[in-house]
């Protein structure tokens, strides 16, 4: 089932539910899908890494109003974008833990022969493309940091 039949399932039930958080939520996904597809042109549906890209994005940037919001102590404004993150989360692959993203980061480390600062470009690509949606760039970014130095 594609990504865009699931969230017009959902958001039928978050409508006969009333659960306004959910639906915004998901109208939001929605939308980012409908630009994306439009943007290239094309009716087609867009492939699973964009659409883990796109959801990826979502989550980030609702992490960053959550905490802009957090800091001003508009918990007000904050606990919509919380309870919006669980909502878009449910569509992403389960992440993985830290010591899971070190071990595999540890692993390309040492299949590479990569030393130094100099090397997290080529690194981070490497486990950028193995991890895939399984874990955030800003995490994998600080552990690749913390094991070449």
């Amino acid at each position: 089932m594609s990504l865009s039949v699931q969230i017009m399932d959902e958001m039928k039930t978050a409508m006969r539910a009333k659960d306004t958080v959910a639906l915004e939520a998901l109208r939001a996904i929605k939308s980012e899908i409908l630009l994306a597809q439009t943007a290239t042109g094309s009716k087609e549906e867009i492939t699973e890494d964009d659409e883990v890209k796109l959801l990826q994005r979502l989550v980030k940037t609702r992490k960053e109003s959550a905490r802009i919001f957090t800091e001003q102590n508009r918990l007000d404004l904050a606990e919509p974008e919380l309870a919006q993150i669980a909502v878009i989360e449910k569509f992403l692959p389960a992440q993985l833990s830290e010591e899971e993203v070190e071990a595999v980061i540890a692993k390309i480390i040492a299949e590479t022969g990569a030393s130094g600062i100099a090397s997290m470009g080529k690194v981070m690509g490497l486990a950028a493309a193995q991890l895939g949606g399984t874990a955030e760039g800003k995490t994998i970014s600080t552990i690749v940091k913390k094991l070449l130095v």
